[in-house]
Parts: C-alpha cells; sequence; structure tokens
C-alpha cells in the first residue's frame, strides 16, 4: 500500500476551515518632506506649496514713491546701488534696475533661485550669489543706498538677527534706507497657532510645519525696539486683513523704512 506524505500549510487549514483573513490595514503613502534649502530649491523648480511671483512688491513699490516724496532720488540714483538679502528669483531688485536704474547684489540661499534670477537680468548689473544671509556679508562699508530685507530675516536666530542687522547698518551709506518687511505677532491668530502647536527653539519663534525650520515673528514693540538701537524709524505699515468675523485670514506682515543713523554711533 502506498501511503502519500500531505504538508498541511496555515494556509491550508484557512482555507478547509473557511477561516476569514484579517485585512491589512491601509496606510497612505506619505509624501516624503524636504526642509531648509532644499525645499526652496524644489519650490522655485516646480511650487507646491508657496506662490512665488515674478512681479514686484508692491510693498516696494510704495516705499519708492515715499522716498521720491522726501526727495532722496540719491537712494534710487543710477549711481547707487541696492542689496536684496534673500532675493529670490531677483523680483524685486530687477525692479529697481528697470525703473530707476539701480545696481544691485541679490543673495539667496536657494541655487534654483539665483539660477532664475541670473536669467532674468542679464540686461542689468545686478550680480547673485547663493548663500546664507548668517554671518558677515561679502559687501565693502558704506556702499549701499538702499537695503531690501522682505520675508527673509525671519529665519534667522536671535545672534544672527543681530550680526545681520549690524552688517546692513555697515554697509550702508549715510542716510542710506533698509526696507523691511516681516511677519507681525499683534493680533495674528496664525501666529497665535503656529507658537502654541508648534513652538520653536527660541521665545516668540515656531517650527514651520511644512519648510521644517524655526521662524521667529516680531511684535511691533519688539521690531521697533530692535531696529531703534542702529536706525531712525520713519514709517511703519500694517496689514489689516489678518482676521474676519473672529476668524483668521491671511498673516499679519509689517513694512518698516529706517534709515542709517550715522550721528551717534
Amino acid at each position: 500500500m502506498l501511503l502519500t506524505l500531505q504538508v498541511t500549510t496555515f494556509y491550508d487549514v484557512i482555507r478547509f476551515h473557511k477561516i476569514p483573513m484579517a485585512k491589512r490595514p491601509f496606510i497612505r503613502k506619505q509624501k516624503k518632506k524636504t526642509h531648509g534649502t532644499t525645499f526652496w530649491d524644489k519650490e522655485y523648480k516646480e511650487a507646491s506649496h508657496l506662490k512665488l511671483s515674478s512681479d514686484h512688491s508692491e510693498d516696494l513699490e510704495k516705499f519708492t514713491r515715499y522716498i521720491i516724496r522726501q526727495k532722496r532720488g540719491d537712494i534710487l540714483a543710477q549711481t547707487a546701488s541696492v542689496l536684496d538679502v534673500g532675493c529670490g528669483n531677483g523680483r524685486n531688485i530687477i525692479f529697481l534696475a528697470r525703473e530707476f536704474g539701480m545696481k544691485g547684489i541679490g543673495y539667496d540661499i536657494s541655487v534654483s533661485a539665483i539660477d532664475q534670477a541670473k536669467a532674468a537680468s542679464a540686461d542689468y548689473a545686478i550680480d547673485y550669489t547663493a548663500r546664507s544671509i548668517a554671518g558677515p556679508l561679502d559687501v565693502p562699508d558704506n556702499s549701499q543706498t538702499l537695503v531690501l530685507d522682505m520675508m527673509t530675516s525671519h529665519f534667522l536666530n536671535q545672534k544672527e538677527r543681530q550680526t545681520l542687522r549690524d552688517e546692513i547698518y555697515r554697509v550702508l551709506v549715510p542716510g542710506g534706507f533698509l526696507f523691511m518687511k516681516t511677519f507681525l505677532a499683534d493680533e495674528d491668530l496664525h501666529t497665535r497657532r503656529l507658537l502654541r502647536d508648534f513652538p520653536g527653539k527660541e521665545t516668540g519663534s515656531y517650527v514651520h510645519p511644512v519648510i521644517g525650520v524655526d521662524e521667529y515673528v516680531y511684535s511691533l514693540e519688539a521690531l521697533t525696539e530692535f531696529l531703534s538701537e542702529k536706525f531712525i524709524v520713519h514709517k511703519i505699515y500694517k496689514s489689516h486683513k489678518h482676521v474676519l468675523k473672529g476668524k483668521a485670514r491671511k498673516r499679519r506682515t509689517v513694512s518698516i523704512y529706517v534709515e542709517k543713523d550715522y550721528t551717534n554711533r
């Protein structure tokens, strides 16, 4: 008599007894996040989180009208130079070159942004460098009539922000201007939520949930006190579309015009 050896497996038992198998839980595939410099390079190649415009800032244009009304044409003269710390694709420094004939220097941490800026600036005397704005700036003393810090220095820590402020003071000519735009904490519900849910290392900072780096947000009092140590504050403009019927709308920002105070420093 021939005996056949039959191997019974776990799955044979399952099929014979019709025992239902547990389904594997569905796990949604997570997108790989990019942070810091890598994030900005990716955004400038193919924006997925932020709306990156090639048009110049209306706030900057407003500032130029103020300068003209103050009869400070020297700030925007053809012989003058502007430094943009955080120039992105060059849109604002290109505006100043096109409208007023200014020369310029642009810094940005993103290589992709600098490549775009260079391509768009072929007809202008603008020198771009891909670098961080933390630490000393490779710009001569008293060489710039205008410096732009537009939504940039809030990525720096306290020591780096102070160093940048002092470096801006150093490179500005006597009577030169800093035009700064940044987020404003006062009455901003978005800032309140971010500080609560994603606290950063420094008081008044949070870790950006998408970019993954710390951002610092000034109160108006803290910002004016910080800049007044080196500069004369001339104008402050706060945005006002941050709240509607008690609900958060746009992030609140502040634009501030300050002049190098060279008389008592």
